[in-house]
């Protein structure tokens, strides 16, 4: 692998948080089934891609020095 990107663009790394919570909920008894865990990476992925891409420009923005 040669290509990078942020840690929160991976679907390793979500994938990894979801089972992580569903782990934590099916001990309190609320059991998430895989399709349910697939559904709700994909979607935090989603949602994590849009918060890097509005925190990339609102730091352009509110920058201060130009870009050389």
């Amino acid at each position: 692998m040669v290509d990078e990107k942020p840690w929160y663009l991976s679907k390793t790394i979500w994938g990894s948080l979801v089972a992580i919570a569903a782990a934590i909920a099916s001990a309190f008894g609320m059991p998430l089934g895989s399709d349910l865990q697939a559904q709700l990476a994909e979607a935090l992925l989603q949602v994590a891609g849009a918060v890097g891409g509005l925190v990339a420009i609102y730091g352009r923005l509110t920058a201060t020095d130009i870009i050389s």
